[in-house]
């Protein structure tokens, strides 16, 4: 079985600094972990490969310093990485990231399964699996909980969606893309073995003049129809603090009850 697991490389602190000419984050030189819902996608390829055997490749979009991210991957027991990285890329939205990584994937050859982490803690849009999946034409399955069974011969995968009414258990053929919750598993550690595997392999890495058919007008912020404005934080909202003076708790209660009702509250 051939597992793609695409991941982000996100900012470890909520000191973010904005590029104030376009209003992206500025990535370079800031601390950087992989995206923790990604660290679910990773797992879960590598059970799926435990499970059916084949192999499991990661590959992210980002600055140079995401080559981090995919040696941590590697560590966790990864067969292969892909980093695409390029300053054609700086600035692209959901729609433009999916666009430059459908390409690549595309180039990577057949495969049957793409996992996903559910959205990216820096932006929590959850727009680049299910973009990936449509760029390429291929069933999409999200907030997936659970993978109940694969049946490679048959071409198929059945699994557990975790809805906010309820769960949901759907069956569709493969290629699928599936965007996984936190719930499916529970992420294992780097190992030694891997890590040093990792510190000898060499992370290819695939510039926009790399993917075949590129429309570089479809790629980084040129390409992206989504852009940020503007940046702010929200205001600060005060209060007064009112203490209710009782003899009781059945006294304070009704106090209380009368200046709700007095407020309009309810």
């Amino acid at each position: 079985m051939n597992i793609i697991i695409c991941i982000k490389q996100v900012p470890d602190t909520t000191n973010v600094k904005i590029n104030p000419e376009t209003n992206t984050l500025i990535r370079e030189g800031i601390s950087s972990i992989i995206n923790p819902f990604d660290l679910y996608a990773i797992e879960e390829g590598l059970r799926l490969k435990e499970k059916f055997g084949g192999k499991v490749t990661v590959i992210s979009l980002g600055p140079p310093q995401a080559i981090n991210a995919l040696k941590e991957a590697i560590g966790m027991g990864t067969d292969e990485a892909i980093q695409l990285s390029d300053r054609a890329f700086a600035g692209s939205d959901s729609w433009a990231t999916a666009y430059a990584l459908s390409l690549a994937i595309k180039k990577m050859g057949e495969f049957d399964i793409i996992l996903c982490g559910k959205q990216a803690i820096d932006g929590d849009t959850g727009q680049v699996g299910p973009g990936v999946a449509s760029q390429l034409g291929i069933t999409q399955l999200t907030y997936v909980f659970k993978i109940v069974k694969i049946e490679p011969e048959a071409g198929t995968i059945t699994v557990e969606r975790l809805l906010e009414e309820g769960r949901e258990i759907v069956e569709a053929r493969l290629p699928a893309l599936l965007t996984v919750v936190k719930d499916i598993n529970q992420p294992r550690s780097t190992s030694l073995f891997h890590i040093r595997r990792a510190s000898k392999l060499i992370v290819p890495t695939w510039t926009a003049a790399d993917l075949p058919g590129a429309d570089l007008s479809n790629l980084g912020l040129k390409g992206s129809p989504t852009q940020v404005i503007k940046i702010f934080s929200p205001p600060k909202h005060e209060g007064i603090l009112e203490l209710i003076k009782a003899d009781s708790a059945e006294e304070s209660a009704a106090i209380l009850a009368d200046k709700i009702i007095a407020e309009k509250v309810l």
